[in-house]
C-alpha cells in the first residue's frame, strides 16, 4: 500500500512529536512512524512518576519552560538539602552539603507527560506505533520526493522527512539515499548516542529516610556500580525513591544485590530493602542504540561528545528534504530535553519556510 504525506517523522520521541505539532500547526499533513508501543522515546515513565530516562529541566531552558506553562504541567524543584555521600577504595565519607546537584526542575508526573500531552494534541491516526522504517530513498517518479518503506511493506511518499532519532541508530537501522554525502555518514555514524551506554537504576523506599539523617540522596562513587546518586522522591517526598547512574559495561546478573550492597555502604541499613528496585538498561534498547552488535559496540565505545550538533545536522540533506531532529543534533542543549525541542524547532522552522 502506498500513502502520501506532507512531512514524515521517524521516531514519537519528544523531538518527533514537538516537529509534528508544530507542522500540524503550520497547516501541513504529517505522519509519525515509531518503531516501538509506546511515544515518549528516551522519556520513559515507570509506574506513576519515576523516570527511567530523562529527568530535568533546568534554568534558561525556556522551550521546555514553554511547553511546561502550554500544558498546564506541574513542576516541583530537585531535592538539595543536606550531605553528600562520596566512596572510594578506602571507604566512605560523609561530605558537607550537596556538592553533586544543582538547581533543576522535575515534571510531576514524570518527564514523560511531554510526549503524552503532544500525542494527546494531534490529530487522530497521526501517530502509527509498532512500525519500523527500513528505507528512506529517492521517489521513481519525482526525484525530489523522499520514499518511506517499513517493514510491513507500506511506503509513504513525504515531501519532507525527519530522522527524530539518534543519528548513529538512523544509520544502522534504515537504508538511506544513496546519495546522502559520504561526510554526513561519517559523522552520524560516529556520533555517540546520548544515554546509550548508560543504565539507570532507580530504588524506591516507604519514606524518604535520608532526609531525616541529613542527607542530600546525593553520592559519587569510584567503586561502583553505581558511579553517582540523586534523590528521585516526589514532590511531598513520595514516592520517596534513590537513583543512580551504572556504566553500561558493568551490567551483570548480579546488579540488582551490588546496587543494594552500594546503597547500604553509602546510605545505611535502612538502604537494604527497596521496595522496589527498577533497572533501565538503555544500552540494551534496540531502538536507542543501533542493533547491528557491530554498530553497537561502536556506538558505545564512542566518546566524542564534540560530534553534538554538528554542522552538518543544521541544514537539510538531500536537497533541503532530510531533516535530523534529535537531542545529538543540537547545538546548545545536547543530551537534554531542551536540545531535543531545540533541533525540532530547527527542523520545523526549515520545513515550514
Amino acid at each position: 500500500m502506498r500513502f502520501e504525506t506532507d512531512v514524515l517523522v521517524v521516531g514519537a520521541g519528544v523531538s518527533g512529536l514537538a516537529v509534528a505539532d508544530a507542522v500540524v500547526r503550520g497547516r501541513r499533513r504529517v505522519t509519525v512512524l515509531e518503531a516501538r508501543g509506546r511515544t515518549g522515546g528516551r522519556l520513559l515513565r515507570e509506574g506513576a512518576s519515576l523516570d527511567l530516562g530523562a529527568t530535568w529541566f533546568w534554568g534558561g531552558e525556556e522551550r521546555t519552560r514553554a511547553m511546561v506553562q502550554r500544558f498546564g504541567i506541574s513542576t516541583f524543584a530537585q531535592y538539595l538539602e543536606g550531605d553528600t555521600m562520596y566512596e572510594d577504595h578506602r571507604g566512605v565519607q560523609r561530605l558537607r552539603g550537596n556538592l553533586v546537584d544543582v538547581p533543576a526542575v522535575r515534571f510531576d508526573g514524570g518527564a514523560a507527560r511531554l510526549t503524552d500531552e503532544l500525542a494527546a494534541v494531534l490529530p487522530e491516526g497521526t501517530v502509527e506505533l509498532g512500525c519500523v522504517v527500513e528505507a528512506v530513498g529517492r521517489g521513481e517518479v519525482d526525484g525530489d520526493a523522499l520514499v518511506v518503506t517499513t517493514a510491513d511493506g507500506r511506503t509513504w511518499r513525504a515531501d519532507h522527512v525527519v530522522l527524530a532519532l539518534p543519528p548513529a541508530l538512523a544509520m544502522a537501522a534504515i537504508r538511506l539515499a544513496g546519495d546522502l554525502p559520504a561526510e554526513l555518514r561519517r559523522i552520524a555514524t560516529a556520533t555517540p548516542v546520548w544515554m546509550g551506554d548508560t543504565v539507570k537504576v532507580v530504588a524506591v523506599y516507604d519514606e524518604p529516610f535520608w532526609r531525616s539523617e541529613g542527607l542530600a540522596g546525593a553520592g559519587v562513587s569510584r567503586v561502583g556500580p553505581l558511579r553517582e546518586i540523586h534523590d528521585m522522591s516526589g514532590a511531598d517526598g513520595r514516592p520517596a525513591a534513590l537513583f543512580g547512574f551504572a556504566p553500561a559495561p558493568s551490567v551483570e546478573l548480579d546488579l540488582g544485590d551490588r546496587v543494594r550492597e552500594q546503597l547500604v555502604r553509602m546510605f545505611g541499613p535502612r538502604a537494604a530493602r527497596p521496595g522496589e528496585l527498577v533497572v533501565q538498561n538503555w544500552n540494551a534498547e534496540v531502538w536507542t542504540v543501533p542493533p547491528h552488535p557491530d554498530a553497537g559496540a561502536a556506538v558505545a565505545a564512542s566518546r566524542d561528545f564534540t560530534l553534538f550538533g554538528h554542522s552538518v545536522y543544521q541544514h537539510p540533506a538531500l536537497h533541503g528534504r532530510l531533516h535530523w531532529a534529535s537531542t545529538e543534533t543540537s547545538r546548545s542543549h545536547p543530551g537534554h530535553i531542551e536540545g531535543a525541542l531545540e533541533a525540532a524547532e530547527r527542523a520545523a522552522r526549515a520545513i515550514l519556510t
